[in-house]
Parts: structure tokens; sequence; C-alpha cells
């Protein structure tokens, strides 16, 4: 790594002109190119909506156009978190027709030609967890924090997002990690397999360009048909997003369940999903 050296991040004058998103790109001096994707809305904990989805396959797109683009790098924008998933004013308003129609978060993933590296800063909660672990690789630094909150805010995931995660931690893991909620540390995430490498916080960059240099090494086209290859794991579960969309909304997420977890979150306070001791207290019925 020695010899090799980098240009600095820079703006790419020809990408499209985005919201929620930056694109950048450097350059190794031996050839080839990363593109990095950072969510940009760190005052809502780098959260997505539709509009973050289209402009992250927008500019995919764009890389996958660029023929000096070997890899893609997804981060959030800050050191407090990588995504915190869903927006969940945004989610709390979603139509039937939306929850069917709108890109799954790994999708965005698959959509990409060459590998993608999620660099990861604090918190991968919920949806971010999901664009996390459904990269190709993930490099956290040593302050990330892993987890699903779905059954907490009333937000069950289409199917495949759940079984990708047992293909890479594990049934047990897997279960533990949705049902529980627990959050898991940088260190726990290596030993469970759920990230490639931990790293000092401050280090996290550096490191990031040290794993694009060894993808770039190899030759681009072996490159884009292994990650196709490795993407064709998870095509044949796809089909199961569309089914369970119709189960979650509306018959669940109009429900006065999903409506008390929702209302919860946002006052900040335990959700009230059983009957109180007693008849004693409101409930989510």
């Amino acid at each position: 790594m020695s010899e090799i050296s980098w240009t600095a991040w820079a703006a790419d004058p020809k990408a499209p002109d985005f919201g929620d998103i930056i694109y950048e790109r450097c350059t190794r001096s031996t050839g080839g190119s990363v593109a990095r994707l950072t969510i940009n809305r760190p005052d809502r904990m780098n959260s997505f909506t539709r509009h973050t989805m289209k402009e992250l396959m927008v500019a995919i797109d764009h890389a996958n156009q660029d023929p000096s683009v070997g890899v893609v790098v997804l981060q959030g924008a800050g050191d407090r978190a990588f995504s915190s998933g869903g927006d969940v004013a945004w989610e709390a308003d979603r139509s039937a027709a939306d929850w069917f129609f709108d890109v799954p978060p790994n999708h965005v993933v698959r959509f990409s030609n060459q590998p993608v590296i999620a660099a990861v800063r604090g918190y991968a909660i919920g949806g971010g967890n999901h664009l996390a672990y459904t990269c190709d690789m993930t490099i956290a630094a040593d302050n990330a924090v892993f987890g699903q909150i779905g059954s907490r805010v009333g937000s069950p995931a289409d199917g495949y997002m759940v079984r990708y995660l047992i293909r890479v931690i594990g049934a047990k893991r897997a279960r533990e990690m949705w049902l529980t909620r627990r959050r898991i540390n940088a260190a726990e995430a290596l030993e469970w397999g759920l990230v490639n490498a931990v790293v000092p916080l401050a280090d996290l960059d550096t490191e990031v360009l040290v794993w694009c240099d060894r993808v770039l090494d190899g030759s681009p086209t072996c490159v884009r048909i292994l990650k196709a290859v490795f993407d064709q794991e998870i095509d044949e579960m796809a089909g199961d997003v569309r089914r369970t969309a119709h189960l979650i909304h509306p018959g669940f997420g109009q429900s006065a369940e999903a409506r008390e977890a929702q209302q919860a979150f946002f006052e900040k306070r335990p959700p009230r999903f059983w009957p109180a001791p007693d008849g004693a207290g409101s409930t989510a019925t």
C-alpha cells in the first residue's frame, strides 16, 4: 500500500445533482477509481425515504456508466450514524401501493455492477443495518452499533432482507437480532461475521481504501462477474418481497398496534402493546 496514492475525494462534475446524498470520487495512482455515496441527512440520523432510495439508485447507475469506477463505497454523513433506516414519519405515511412498489434497501446494493463496501460509523439500525449487511463487504469503525427495531416501531421487514441475514450470521443470531432487538457493538459484529473488519474511527477512511485497493487489483471483468454470481444467491429470495408486502399493508400498517408503535416512537416512550394488568391503563387494541 505504501506505493499507492489516492487523489483527494472530490465531487464528480458529470454526476447529477442530488439533495439527499453526496456523490464523490477518488482515483488510485496506479489506475481505477472509487465512487463514494454519502447519505446526507445527519439531522435525521441519515434515515432514508423513497426520494433517498431513488437518488442512491441514480448515483449507482452513474457509477455503473463510469468505466474508471471499480468499487462503490456507501456511508452516512458524520460519525453519529451510518443510517437509522427508513424515516419513521415517511413510513407511517406510506400507502399500500407504496409498500408494494418502493425499492427495498438491498436492491440498491444489488443494482451496482461493482462491489459495494459499507463504511459504518455509529448507528446502523433497521434499514440501515439492512444496507450494511447486504453490501458486499462491511468495514466498521469501533463506534459502530448494529441492530433491528422493527417490532418496536411497527415496521416488519420484507421476507428476503430477513432471510439473507441468516446467510450472513446464521439462524440463531439472526433471530436474536430481530426478535430481541439487542444492539450489537462493533467487536461483537466482527465475532458474528456481520462485518469484515473493525478499526478505530479515525482510521476508517484509510482502511476502506485499503480494501478498495485490493478489489481494484483484480481483473475488472472477473470482479463484475463474481459480483453478479454472489448476487444471484439473493435472486431466488426476491419473490417473497411482494408477497409479504400484502401482509404488511394495509392489514398491519393501518392497525391500532402499528399506530401505537409509531406514536410511541414520536413521543419517545415505550409502546403499550399488551393489556395492562387488571385492565388498568391504555392498550394498543
